[in-house]
């Protein structure tokens, strides 16, 4: 059974694609056990509603809008959590952008400079704003959520597949560049998960037969926490 209670408490753990989905599945487990949780995402309304749902578990958040196409306002993330907290201890990447599923000879360079933007640039944007924080911290924890097609690539998922391999390469790096500190880095891959962007990838799947995010939220808090030894690992969910 996963850790409950106040087991984070007096932590500030970032959560971006916190709107709905996997994100927002996280951000409130990691509210439930403690952590004052920062959460993001391009929609304010989606925001808000998983603020509701923290506050439901007794929980506390703080709403940052921002889109990640934007390298500068990501940048400011780290410093602007510094001033308002002096402190980041985990951060959760779970934002991404599936893209138009087609042909690679047909990808179209506004399609890829977003897949691209989101799912590679943005994050070396956190880490680069967010890292000297989680470095500092007495147990800093990453987790940047990543998919099994890297290592199993399909027909029409070129550029999703693609920028998740090199964000997997970037974080791998940076883990072994960190390694012997108090900072773990790690990738999980939460299988098929029943999210909008599954939806829009698999359109006539019957999404009942998928868990929902609920199920893997708890595996990816697991990685959060202080007794964490993994450290540069990509890790699979465990299924019921």
């Amino acid at each position: 059974m996963s850790p409950v209670g106040n087991s984070l408490s007096g932590q500030i753990a970032l959560v971006t694609g916190a709107s709905r989905g996997i994100g927002a599945a996280t951000a409130i487990e990691l509210a439930r056990r403690g952590a004052h949780v920062v959460i993001t995402a391009r929609t304010q309304g989606g925001l808000e509603q998983t603020d509701d749902a923290i506050r439901a578990v007794g929980g506390n958040a703080t709403l940052l809008p921002l889109d990640l196409m934007e390298g500068d306002s990501v940048d400011n993330i780290g410093p602007s959590l510094f001033q308002r907290f002096g402190r980041l201890d985990i951060l959760v990447s779970n934002a991404g952008a599936l893209g138009k599923l087609t042909p690679v000879p047909h990808i179209m360079p506004k399609d890829w400079a977003a897949v691209v933007g989101v799912n590679l640039a943005a994050q070396w944007h956190l880490i680069r704003s967010c890292g000297p924080l989680l470095t500092a911290a007495p147990a800093g924890r990453a987790v940047f959520i990543t998919t099994g097609r890297v290592q199993r690539p399909r027909a029409y998922w070129g550029a999703y597949g693609a920028t998740k391999a090199a964000m997997e390469h970037l974080v791998l790096t940076w883990a072994d560049e960190t390694r012997g500190g108090n900072l773990r880095v790690n990738l999980f891959d939460p299988g098929t998960v029943r999210t909008r962007m599954r939806a829009e990838a698999m359109p006539g799947e019957n999404p009942q037969t998928l868990q929902p995010p609920e199920a893997v939220a708890p595996q990816i808090a697991d990685l959060c926490m202080a007794s964490v030894v993994e450290h540069g690992r990509v890790l699979e969910a465990e299924t019921a």
